[in-house]
């Protein structure tokens, strides 16, 4: 892979990790960093849960697109309902 589709990746991660975040309204209790990491676990997830079902790839199968974005930023919502189901014990 390229550098210029890592830098890509990590930005469009981030920005989707983001956006998440505010839709989960968790973005007070987590960084840039960690917004990343939520962006591309989220993408994978969403390639790994969602792609099949609609046949849209996500942002880590090289596909960059408006429907790819969409099906990673469901997957970085799925995470984020996850992970505040596993701490809190509602999804929020």
């Amino acid at each position: 892979m390229p550098v210029i589709n890592f830098i890509v990746w990590l930005v469009v991660g981030g920005v989707i990790g983001w956006i998440a975040s505010m839709i989960m309204r968790t973005d007070a209790q987590q960084g840039v960093v960690l917004n990343i990491v939520v962006g591309i676990i989220g993408a994978a997830l969403g390639g790994w849960l969602i792609s099949p079902l609609v046949g849209v790839p996500s942002i880590n199968q090289d596909a960059f697109s408006v429907g790819a974005l969409l099906v990673s930023l469901v997957g970085a919502v799925i995470l984020l309902a996850v992970v505040n189901l596993l701490r809190r014990g509602s999804v929020r």
